[in-house]
């Protein structure tokens, strides 16, 4: 059966390598250097980047020994990953229960970006998957959007955020390898730390910590207004 292709995958498919060229892609190395350091991670551990891109955080994993592979649904992309990845939909990962030791989604990688009118069910599921490929004692990190920076710096000739979903629909426009322009719209959901601990809880993960975050200066912070991601890492039991 032929599937209907996410509205990511033809944005992906424009952005080809381009997708480098985009500042919050410049502070790949501080946010590994970071999750080994907060993770404990250690040569040899088994990492999952969902939704992994054109690869970037899966390369810095791997420099540092980490035996990290990566799930993307965009084929454009995993082919740039060099046979570090394969191509999935991050709410039916094509990898085997309990097999990993962390699974990653940053960067509204694989969670945070629902279809449209279906916010809380596609990240649920997303967040279920990768609880499912944990091994017990294995830890999720994720990156989200936050409801409350995006609601105090809205941009109204650009975002129109919808206050019953906590999904930002955006206008905007991508250029590719060649410089070549595409306007196109992005949908993508926004939380607060609350709503990460209840979602987590609702697919059995115990939320260890909740930081705020901004792109490229991660650290163990506590959540606030000012910072336009959150990072929750979260244990299977």
């Amino acid at each position: 059966m032929t599937r209907e292709p996410h509205w990511f995958e033809p944005i992906a498919a424009h952005l080809g390598p381009a997708y480098l060229r985009y500042s919050f892609t410049k502070g790949t190395e501080q946010e590994v250097s970071f999750l080994v350091e907060a993770l404990g991670l250690a040569p040899g551990d088994r990492v999952l980047d969902v939704g992994c891109g054109p690869g970037r955080h899966l390369r810095a994993l791997r420099s540092r020994g980490i035996d990290a592979f990566g799930v993307d649904i965009s084929a454009p992309f995993v082919r740039l990953v060099d046979g570090l990845a394969v191509q999935g939909d991050a709410r039916r990962l094509p990898v085997r229960d309990a097999s990993v030791d962390v699974a990653l989604s940053l960067c509204q990688g694989g969670f945070g970006l629902p279809e449209p009118g279906r916010a809380l069910l596609d990240d649920r599921s997303v967040l279920a998957e990768m609880a499912r490929v944990l091994r017990p004692g294995g830890r999720v990190v994720l990156s989200a959007f936050s409801a409350y920076f995006q609601v105090r710096h809205l941009e109204p000739e650009r975002d129109t955020f919808d206050a019953a979903t906590g999904v930002n629909p955006e206008h905007t426009e991508i250029r590719d390898a060649a410089g070549r322009d595409a306007p196109t719209e992005l949908w993508t959901a926004c939380y607060t730390p609350r709503e990460l601990r209840l979602l987590c809880a609702l697919v059995g993960l115990e939320v260890l910590d909740v930081w705020s975050a901004t792109p490229g200066a991660y650290a163990a912070a506590g959540p606030t207004v000012d910072t336009p991601e959150f990072l929750c890492v979260a244990r299977r039991p």
